[in-house]
């Protein structure tokens, strides 16, 4: 039965969250030679290629088992040596501090914008970890806890990825949102006093043609919505916005009307540089937290923190 060292499993994990086997050298303090030969020995114990020689590196069906291994093998190596109050045999200086372990997490960028960050600022700091956050659309990170990239996940999929467990956290409700001159010029209404009622007049008919902000191109959310309340797919023309603080700030400026997490669209709403186009018409998107189902401190700290956070943030 082959055995993989662990030498080697570090060095596929790290290739992998560098990008490139430069990279990765630099950061074991190892030449690039020996990065190349760690692979290529992982790779003859595997019987298979695990690594697609491309910029950035990606992982081939192989190559996501025994990352996920790798993964796996350092958190519970972490938490081992933090349970024997010692540092990582890399960790530098006389041990005494444990170096954090990197913890890959999937999350939405509305999530992040909104609640996540408290989550992980609730963690206690007496929990050796840094985070590193991969920004996914919450219906587009199954494949990264599958493969392997990720540890766990903020997801709109309730159905557990195979490995890991999936528990309710709530729901983010988003409400669609204009400024005050967007919907005079394009819906021909007229905004309410304090912008939270619906402006007076609207005409949901024209919304199919009304430009619209988007984040992305697997970002649904304003086309489901105009097509539910039009009868009809939506004609728009469409600003794409990656960034969600910037996605609502292109809606305060009136580029497009937009769909907008509460937390983030409140504020704006009670100053009335937006109001509402469908004030009862709010969409749910309710949310879950996918993780390993490894009996690790550090992966339940963490599960703490989020399950806390979003108790308070989001909707039951």
């Amino acid at each position: 039965m082959a055995r993989f060292a662990l030498d080697q499993l570090d060095t596929l994990r790290t290739v992998v969250d560098e990008g490139t086997f430069e990279a990765a050298a630099r950061r074991l303090h190892v030449t690039q030679s020996a990065v190349s030969q760690r692979i290529k020995q992982l790779e003859r114990a595997a019987g298979q290629v695990l690594l697609r020689r491309t910029t950035p590196v990606t992982t081939t069906e192989a190559g996501d088992v025994l990352l996920r291994h790798a993964r796996q093998v350092d958190l519970l190596t972490s938490d081992a040596l933090a349970r024997l109050g010692a540092g990582r045999p890399d960790g530098g200086d006389d041990g005494d501090d444990p170096v954090p372990t990197t913890l890959p997490i999937a999350v939405n960028a509305d999530s992040t914008a909104t609640w996540f960050l408290d989550a992980l600022a609730a963690v206690p700091p007496t929990v050796p970890v840094v985070f590193d956050l991969r920004r996914a659309d919450q219906q587009h990170t199954a494949e990264l806890l599958r493969s392997g990239d990720v540890l766990a996940a903020v997801t709109a999929t309730r159905e557990p990825v195979q490995g890991c467990s999936s528990e309710p956290l709530g729901v983010m409700r988003y409400r669609a949102v204009a400024s005050p001159g967007f919907v005079e010029r394009w819906l021909g209404a007229r905004p309410s006093a304090g912008g939270t009622a619906e402006p007076r007049g609207l005409d949901h008919g024209r919304l199919d043609r009304a430009p619209m902000v988007v984040f992305d191109r697997a970002d649904d959310l304003q086309h489901d919505f105009a097509r539910r309340l039009t009868g009809h797919e939506p004609l728009a023309p469409r600003h794409h916005v990656p960034a969600s603080a910037d996605f609502a700030r292109a809606v305060v400026l009136g580029l497009g009307w937009g769909m907008l997490p509460e937390a983030q669209a409140g504020p704006e709403l009670d100053a009335g540089r937006l109001v509402e186009l469908a004030a009862g018409d709010p969409v749910d998107v309710p949310l879950f937290w996918q993780r390993w189902t490894l009996a690790s401190p550090l992966l339940e700290a963490v599960t703490d923190a989020v399950r806390a956070t979003a108790r308070h943030a989001l909707h039951p």
